[in-house]
């Protein structure tokens, strides 16, 4: 029996993980996303073309590929639709061409989700998380508070009155928010996805991928967003709403744990955040502007503006160590390129310490990060297409972020691209 290996964020997110997904996919059989919704923008660039996916699993484009929307996705019906009509008028169509499938388990976001998320968020004012709107939160509250909709139901007889049941209870809460809204529009485009819907094969995962690992086929589990954001050891408000971890790939799939083959975690050169909460090595100035402009550092679903900053090794460690990680990728290493010297984060200064993990409060206590100046390479490498031909200072910083981590890095990204991708060892 094979093994799921598992490939997910190590920052708060937008590490490039669509982009690997896709470059690996020919090693797999079945690509399956298990946690997060339609926040996530997972971009991948080939042939000229860019497509962003906010809910299908990276490996679409692979045509051998199966992919499965997992039991841990929370799924708006609307999104997914668009989504997939897009790719079917860029000549994609995964669907006709029976590569995508949906765990019955997983949970519907409501349009009354949504409205939920938008009057918390007005609520909260200044203090508020800096939530993408979508409704993401409010569906995994459902889904805990046992009240949730799922996949499953849509094929049920009274699913209308089930929906209308669970909408009910979301307007007696809106009614205690100064919040007006209009659900006629919505509410129409989501019975019209939801028929859709119906079209694509529903599926238990944890039966689905036992099957494949059973015939011995290969299996990749795709996380979303970033471990920084996990629901349980992330920075904690400013978190997502589920487990963005190796562990949440068996919840959210249906997989033992002995089941977990290879761990890839995706890092950038440097570190990025997008929405509110705590960012030790965030540059405020021209330096991080510039990162934010050379990196093209906006988000691929909302457009918002990521906050930018050196690579944080504390950080980086905690999220080894929680996911198991066997191979590291590092991509971006040519926003770097322009930089004379290049800094990375080895320790924080904290209540009067200095220490090399993330401690439990960095909110109301903000850590000082302790930098080390390293080498700038002054070269560009998005041309560099075979490994001996990557600069010698970036091999310098490689080798020194691998011998800090002590986690080898796998592959190395020079550029948005597939093709930009060179495998290290």
């Amino acid at each position: 029996m094979t093994q799921v290996d598992v490939l997910l964020g190590l920052q708060w997110g937008d590490e490039g993980k669509g982009k690997i997904v896709d470059v690996l996919s020919p090693q797999y059989d079945l690509i399956a996303r298990f946690q997060g919704g339609p926040n996530a923008g997972h971009t991948l660039e080939f042939d000229g073309k860019k497509f962003v996916l906010n809910t299908i699993p990276s490996g679409i484009f692979n045509e051998k590929t199966m992919n499965l929307i997992g039991n841990g996705v929370v799924i708006d019906p609307i999104i997914l639709k668009r989504e997939l009509d897009n790719l079917k008028a860029a000549g994609h169509d995964p669907v006709a061409k029976g590569k995508l499938v949906i765990a019955r388990k997983a949970h519907l976001i409501l349009p009354t989700h949504q409205l939920l998320d938008a009057a918390n968020e007005q609520k909260m004012g200044k203090d508020k998380i800096g939530s993408t709107l979508k409704g993401i939160g409010p569906t995994y509250m459902d889904k805990t508070g046992r009240n949730g909709l799922r996949i499953g139901d849509t094929t049920l007889p009274d699913f209308k009155d089930r929906y209308n049941k669970l909408v009910e209870k979301h307007k007696e809460i809106l009614s205690h928010y100064d919040f007006e809204y209009d659900l006629t529009e919505k509410e129409a485009a989501f019975f019209e996805a939801i028929e859709f819907i119906k079209s694509i094969p529903h599926v238990d995962s944890e039966h689905f991928v036992n099957g494949y690992l059973k015939e011995g086929k290969t299996v990749l589990a795709e996380g979303a967003q970033g471990t920084l954001l996990d629901v349980d050891f992330g920075s904690y408000p400013f978190v997502t709403s589920s487990n963005t971890t190796t562990a949440g790939a068996c919840t959210g799939l249906g997989i033992a744990p002995n089941k977990i083959g290879n761990v890839y975690g995706i890092f950038k050169a440097y570190c990025t955040r997008v929405g509110g909460g705590p960012f030790p090595t965030e540059l405020e100035n021209e330096v991080g502007e510039t990162l934010r402009q050379v990196g093209h550092e906006f988000g691929a679903t909302t457009g918002r503006a990521r906050r930018c900053g050196w690579i944080d090794l504390p950080a980086l460690k905690y999220a080894i160590m929680l996911n198991g990680v066997t191979e590291l990728i590092m991509m971006k290493a040519d926003v770097l390129d322009g930089f004379d010297t290049i800094y990375a984060c080895t320790h924080y200064e904290h209540n009067g310490e200095t220490i090399d993990y993330m401690p439990y409060d960095i909110i109301s206590v903000r850590p000082t990060p302790v930098l080390k100046a390293i080498d700038g390479w002054k070269t560009d490498v998005t041309k560099v297409s075979k490994i001996e031909e990557i600069p010698a200072k970036l091999n310098e910083y490689i080798a020194f972020l691998e011998k800090e981590l002590e986690v080898p890095v796998k592959y190395l990204s020079v550029g948005p691209d597939r093709v930009q991708t060179l495998e290290l060892n």
